[in-house]
């Protein structure tokens, strides 16, 4: 009981002990809702950079590493289907372009390992799988090589055939699902540090709002306290110091609420679909290679025509499709879809995207890139037609030529058309990173230089307010029948509350 009247004594029995109290109180709210911001900004730009600079491109590339090796193998295919026997009856600008895009696919596979091989430090699982497709893909080159050179002289067909049937099959056997687990592991990863980052910016908003609720409290206390104490309807310097309060809080509120919600526009509105789109792109161009291997390998068209029909699955599937009735099954559900888009009665990739349609023009591309892939699909059963009637020199001029109305200009068309959609979901998300950025740089210099206003209001308060005559008598009220002693005593106490107050309107 002593020590809690002790206590009382010290910090609440007399006016000066309270305002010390209430100014202690102040200080200490000001102190920790200033750290709380300045820690929110700090990290929330270090969130932008994670993303921006590692999250994402690792994604990207572990994507682009899997197209990149659908790629090549294409193009393999393509050279040899080309090349006739030893040059002799080669298909010119098909060999020539096949030539030149397998140098590019192979060059982006080499960029692609070791920028995974850097991104993948620190992650034993990461980091052996890079480590396989590295020693992978020197065996499939040296598979494909032999197979180009077996190509190269007359009659070397069949050797060449063999080789590249042990280089696709290593392909995928191993070299594509790797691949694949890394894309799903490096957005797992992206995925996690986005979930974690969102948790974070909810509870700083929360203690943001707590502190700055409880900070204004104080300060209402204060004033009123003052207004009581001293007989004043307002104090100015408290006034202004409650007012830059209440703009930080808001500040800052808005500041975590905007990198929030820019964070899942960047995560799951636009990279979803960045990371399904590349994904679509990579199993177009499996698909297109099988076209080709089923023309090259006659003993397998059973199997890549099987393999062509599972892909075409994946991109717009459509429940107990045969090749024979693909196409008819496709135009219907797409004309349903045209006429009710909320009625999709397709699964896939393509059925992925349009159910995340988020951004101005890009329901408009996506519909289009299924309409190029319609054609594309057309022009597959053309191919299959023609090598049945007995036309294989047709089938592979117009599987691979590269004129308007052939089979490879309608799949350029269609990856265009893919491009465009994943060029508005890249463009998006990088202008979310950039908004993101802007929100943290733009607001916490206006919620930090709030507090330097509030000094200007401490300095304005006691130039002004506490050494005005008016207010000296204000504090000191109606007195009647005091001594001289006392009233003497009475004075030095309201100098020190003054001093009191003062130290108060400076700590606001």
């Amino acid at each position: 009981m002593a020590a809690r009247a002790a206590l009382r004594r010290r910090f609440w029995a007399s006016v000066p002990a309270r305002l010390r109290l209430l100014r202690a109180a102040t200080v200490l709210l000001a102190a920790a809702l200033a750290a709380l911001l300045l820690v929110a900004g700090v990290s929330a730009l270090g969130t932008w950079s994670s993303v921006a600079d590692r999250d994402a491109p690792r994604t990207t590339s572990a994507a682009d590493l899997n197209l990149a090796l659908n790629d090549m193998d294409a193009q393999a295919a393509n050279i040899l289907l080309a090349n006739g026997d030893a040059g002799r009856g080669r298909l010119g600008t098909p060999y020539e372009k096949a030539v030149g895009f397998y140098g590019d696919a192979r060059k982006e596979i080499g960029h692609d390992l070791r920028a995974l091989a850097v991104a993948g430090q620190g992650s034993r699982a990461d980091e052996k799988t890079v480590e396989s497709l590295t020693d992978g893909f020197a065996e499939y080159q040296e598979l494909i090589g032999r197979a180009l050179e077996n190509d190269g002289h007359r009659g070397g067909k069949s050797a060449a055939l063999a080789d590249y049937r042990r280089a696709t099959d290593l392909l995928r056997i191993r070299l594509l699902p790797a691949a694949r687990t890394l894309v799903s592991s490096n957005d797992a990863a992206f995925d996690a540090e986005y979930d974690s980052a969102r948790s974070t910016l909810s509870a700083q908003l929360v203690t943001v709002l707590a502190l700055g609720a409880l900070l204004l409290s104080v300060l209402g206390v204060l004033q009123w306290y003052l207004a009581r104490s001293f007989r004043r309807i307002l104090n100015p310097g408290v006034l202004g110091a409650t007012v830059c309060a209440l703009v930080s809080v808001i500040l800052g509120a808005q500041l975590l609420s905007a990198s929030a919600d820019r964070l899942r526009v960047a995560r799951h509105d636009a990279f979803d679909s960045v990371v399904a789109l590349s994904r679509a792109r990579a199993i177009a161009y499996d698909a297109n290679a099988d076209e080709s291997r089923y023309l090259l390998d006659p003993q397998r068209r059973g199997r890549y025509e099987d393999a062509f029909l599972a892909k075409s699955q994946q991109l717009y599937g459509l429940k107990g499709a045969t090749l024979a009735t693909y196409d008819t099954d496709l135009v219907t559900t797409w004309g349903t879809y045209r006429t009710d888009p909320h009625d999709l009665r397709f699964t896939g990739e393509f059925r992925r995207e349009l159910d995340n349609v988020t951004f101005p023009g890009e329901r408009a591309a996506a519909e289009r890139t299924v309409e190029t892939y319609a054609v594309y699909e057309r022009d597959d059963r053309s191919v299959r037609a023609l090598l049945e009637s007995g036309k294989e020199r047709q089938a592979v001029e117009f599987c691979m030529g590269w004129r308007p109305g052939t089979s490879n200009a309608h799949f350029g068309a269609w990856m265009a058309a893919l491009d465009k959609v994943a060029g508005i979901n890249r463009a998006h998300f990088t202008s979310s990173v950039r908004d993101g950025r802007s929100a943290v740089t733009d607001l916490l210099p206006w919620a930090a230089g709030s507090w330097a206003r509030r000094c200007s209001w401490r300095r304005w308060a006691c130039d002004r307010g506490w050494r005005s005559t008016a207010e000296v008598r204000a504090c000191r009220g109606p007195v009647r029948h005091v001594s001289a002693s006392r009233a003497s005593s009475r004075s030095s106490e309201r100098c020190s509350l003054r001093r009191v107050v003062s130290l108060m309107v400076w700590a606001s």
